[in-house]
């Protein structure tokens, strides 16, 4: 087991009462579950995102914490939030990491790749992202 890991699983949403195909609004929830697999606890301090719509748009998002929070887990402890965005198409994908820092002060990025926001198809599979 690798001493600084954590597990993310995300399950998407299309918000059908929040979005407006009319306008080109498309409305996504997203829960994410982040779990250290890892040896020693550790703080998520940031997060970065690159949201990516069906144009090729790509917006970028980074700040401290997740949803106000910046959570530290001992080994085997989860932290689950929900957040959301909007697309101008019916289709697009997230994808992003986390900055973390254990400790015994060891800094280490947690990746998330990329998942799919598709309200054509509302697939809501979860899906388990190391």
């Amino acid at each position: 087991m690798p001493k600084y890991q954590f597990r993310v699983e995300v399950v998407p949403r299309y918000l059908t009462e929040q979005s407006d195909p009319e306008q080109d609004v498309y409305a996504f929830s997203y829960t994410i579950t982040i779990t250290n697999v890892g040896e020693i606890g550790a703080q998520l301090i940031a997060r970065s995102w690159n949201v990516n719509d069906a144009n090729g748009h790509t917006e970028r998002v980074r700040g401290l914490g997740v949803v106000g929070h910046q959570p530290l887990l001992q080994p085997g402890q989860s932290f689950q939030y929900s957040s959301g965005t909007r697309l101008r198409t019916p289709t697009g994908t997230m994808h992003g990491s986390f900055f973390c820092v254990a400790e015994d002060g060891e800094k280490f990025d947690t990746d998330v790749p990329m998942f799919v926001l598709d309200a054509l198809s509302a697939d809501d599979g979860r899906r388990t992202l190391h």
